[in-house]
């Protein structure tokens, strides 16, 4: 097990896209980089001890990179923004890497240069690379807000322009057009109209394959076979996805619920709701089969998954 530790802005929306990663152990929602030991919530906001608020990742390098975590992190925040993240302003804010060997600082400085040289960003990258320091995990109520609070976290990242501006600079453009061509009219209807079949009329509700589900547009990595639970509503039913997807608060039809969509193309998948399995979260990912290809766990190697297998030894 290896720690790694990232600044992004509001440790709640940072703590989310690494929770439900394979290898990732554990993440900590907390306060890096300042001048005070065991500093509150209070105190860090008061801009007066110096912290940024930051999580502590532990994760298995045996089955995730370094640098996957350092990808992750910079698709989830803006990192040409000197004075904080979005609406949030201040020191306590702003973004940073902190690296505890030459190799740590070398890989997030590759991963710097590439996003330079991509074009994707108009303004220059200023999150800092910083050296280790001592971690202080904060108050119980911030960890793991996002499942704690899944409303008011979702509204918040909203409210603050960082949902937005992600889907602006990540999501992919995809040709409907073209897409109508390749999918099935239900397929279509369901990712690109948020659409929702049948229940219990639908490909993978029942279906007890070992293997991953990937996105039916991309074939982005969604959801494995070891997290799929009989959820009895009829649709195919996930405790969790495998990396980070979309959730986004959904009112339409006069109700309350958690859309989930993907990151790089956008498409709807279903809803996620707090009536899953107590002991795995008490999460369940309700997706529509049509927003998913199956692949086979024998076949993961063979079609470029083959990082996948770890989850099924």
């Amino acid at each position: 097990m290896k720690n790694a530790y990232f600044a992004g802005g509001c440790f709640w929306c940072i703590v989310d896209p690494y929770s439900s990663m394979p290898g990732v152990e554990k993440v900590t929602a907390g306060y890096m980089g300042g001048h005070t030991e065991n500093p509150t919530y209070e105190e860090v906001c008061s801009e007066t001890t110096g912290h940024k608020e930051a999580v502590e990742i532990v994760y298995d390098e045996s089955l995730l990179s370094y640098e996957k975590l350092v990808e992750v992190f910079f698709k989830n925040i803006d990192p040409t923004d000197p004075g904080g993240q979005f609406a949030d302003r201040g020191t306590s804010y702003q973004t940073a890497i902190f690296t505890d060997s030459p190799a740590e600082k070398e890989a997030v400085q590759r991963h710097i240069k590439a996003l330079e040289s991509s074009g994707r960003f108009k303004k220059p990258i200023v999150t800092e690379i910083l050296d280790m320091a001592p971690f202080y995990p904060a108050e119980d109520h911030h960890q793991m807000y996002h499942l704690k609070n899944p409303f008011h976290y979702q509204a918040y990242k909203k409210g603050s322009g960082r949902a937005d501006y992600l889907k602006e600079t990540w999501s992919m453009k995809i040709d409907k057009e073209a897409m109508k061509k390749k999918l099935t009219k239900r397929q279509f209807n369901v990712v690109f109209e948020n659409g929702t079949e049948p229940p219990f009329e639908n490909e993978y509700h029942d279906f007890k394959g070992e293997g991953i589900y990937v996105d039916i547009v991309t074939g982005d990595p969604l959801f494995s076979s070891t997290d799929k639970f009989d959820s009895g509503s009829g649709w195919p039913s996930f405790t969790k996805p495998i990396q980070p997807i979309e959730e986004k608060l959904d009112t339409s039809h006069g109700m309350r619920r958690i859309e989930v969509r993907t990151k790089a193309s956008d498409i709807h998948l279903g809803h996620v709701f707090e009536d899953g399995p107590a002991d795995k979260g008490g999460l369940r990912y309700c997706i529509n089969s049509a927003a998913l290809r199956f692949i086979a766990k024998e076949d993961l190697e063979k079609e470029g998954y083959k990082e996948y297998l770890a989850l099924f030894e």
